[in-house]
């Protein structure tokens, strides 16, 4: 399992991308080069890196390629890499004081580059370059703020959400009037639906599809996890010890291990994406990233609705695309107001973002016209204001490893819920110690 491609990984055979290692770093001089044949040469040339891979990248470079277009005297290059080493090619990068001059970075790497100086505080330069920070929507900003200082401008979220395939719900009789899913309330509510598709499907096709492997359990149960009241604890107060094993949690990781114990979601799957992807699931529940590839499905009629409600509250797994500033000691004002009008220009034309199936950070581009027009993203727009993050500890990707590593054991029927939850703890522990 890699630590960061952790949820692209199905999308990359749907839709084909050329990607770009960058062997050397970037970051461009501060003077400006000399005029050619085409006209004067910009002012500013942005060194931009970027982690995406399928379908965003082909979306992100179109709007690359149109702030340049309106921008001749700030020109960006984009630089793609695989997601799977990017953080490290970056904090690499950055130490040897060759980092790009903005660069996607997940609020879940966030702790980590704030607390070790690896980027900027961007709070003066967003105000000089006009961005406010009272049209972020709330929840995605706080993601990217510290003791109330901005540290990186944000994207956007990216949340599950839940995809249905309308042929088969139908065939169980499970679409309302609209054309949406019809479950009733609570766990027992969303069993009785997935078994009422299972009854009704071909066999060969998945009423839910969920990896086998991998993180999308672990997302999937710190969803409902937060959905409890008195749910959401991964740490203790001082963030010294795991707290994860305890009733709540226990409770959100037996439901979801039942899923795959009663074969609601068939054992061994490898590629849940492109099982639904080509008609051979029902429901997929993924983030909603997925929206722009499934548009281009063949013969796939399907809609999207948010994470049901199991518990108590509205919750989701999440996470943020963030524009920083790698931290460079030469940087004049002017490239850095440079890289602020970049990063202000991506955030007001969200809709162009959206189309890869996002949701915008800006709150006046969720709710503009541009975004009303695009087919399914209204349908889960809101999802942004109950995005549960993960919580900030420089350690916490390595912490969901640990989390994805017991729950394929207890996927695999080696250990109970409750042994994976304990587990988990004491490993968790034992990587907090000093």
């Amino acid at each position: 399992m890699d630590r960061h491609g952790l949820y692209t990984r199905m999308k990359l055979a749907l839709l084909p991308v050329a990607l770009a290692l960058s062997s050397g770093c970037a970051g461009g001089g501060e003077a400006p080069a000399p005029e050619t044949a085409e006209g004067p040469a910009p002012a500013y040339r942005l060194e931009y890196w970027t982690p995406f891979s399928g379908g965003d990248n082909r979306f992100m470079t179109e709007m690359v390629d149109r702030f340049n277009a309106e921008h001749p005297d700030i020109q960006v290059k984009q630089t793609n890499s695989r997601l799977d080493d990017y953080y490290q090619r970056l904090r690499t990068a950055i130490l040897a004081g060759n980092a790009p001059d903005v660069a996607i970075i997940h609020t879940t790497s966030l702790p980590q580059f704030v607390q070790n100086g690896y980027i900027e505080d961007v709070t003066e330069p967003a105000k000089r370059a006009g961005l406010e920070l009272g049209g972020f929507n709330p929840n995605i900003l706080d993601a990217a703020t510290y003791d109330g200082r901005m540290y990186a401008v944000p994207l956007d979220t990216h949340a599950l959400v839940l995809y249905y395939n309308k042929k088969h719900l139908a065939a169980a009789g499970l679409l309302d009037e609209e054309g949406r899913p019809t479950i009733a309330g609570g766990p027992e509510g969303f069993e009785s639906f997935l078994a009422r598709i299972k009854e009704a499907v071909p066999s060969g096709v998945a009423p839910m599809a969920q990896p086998s492997t991998r993180i999308d359990s672990v997302w999937l149960w710190w969803s409902l996890y937060n959905q409890m009241e008195g749910g959401g604890v991964f740490y203790n107060a001082d963030a010294t010890a795991a707290a994860l094993d305890n009733p709540k949690a226990l409770e959100a990781l037996e439901f979801v291990n039942g899923l795959y114990e009663k074969e609601f979601i068939p054992p061994d799957i490898n590629d849940a994406f492109k099982l639904f992807y080509d008609g051979k699931a029902a429901v997929l529940i993924t983030g909603m990233w997925g929206t722009g590839a499934f548009e281009h499905a063949p013969g796939l009629d399907f809609g999207v609705v948010p994470m049901p409600v199991l518990y108590d509250r509205p919750a989701v797994w999440g996470d943020s695309h963030t524009l920083a500033i790698p931290t460079r000691h030469d940087m004049a004002d002017g490239k850095r107001d440079a890289i602020l009008t970049f990063a202000r220009w991506m955030v007001e034309h969200g809709e162009l973002w959206a189309a890869a199936g996002h949701v915008p950070s800006l709150t006046k581009v969720v709710e503009g016209e541009a975004l009303r027009a695009l087919k399914y993203r209204g349908d889960y727009a809101a999802t942004a204001d109950y995005v549960a993050y993960w919580p900030r500890h420089v350690k916490q990707w390595s912490m969901i490893e640990v989390l994805i590593r017991e729950f394929e054991r207890m996927i695999y029927k080696r250990q109970t819920p409750a042994e994976a939850l304990r587990r988990a703890d004491e490993t968790i522990d034992t990587e907090l110690r000093p």
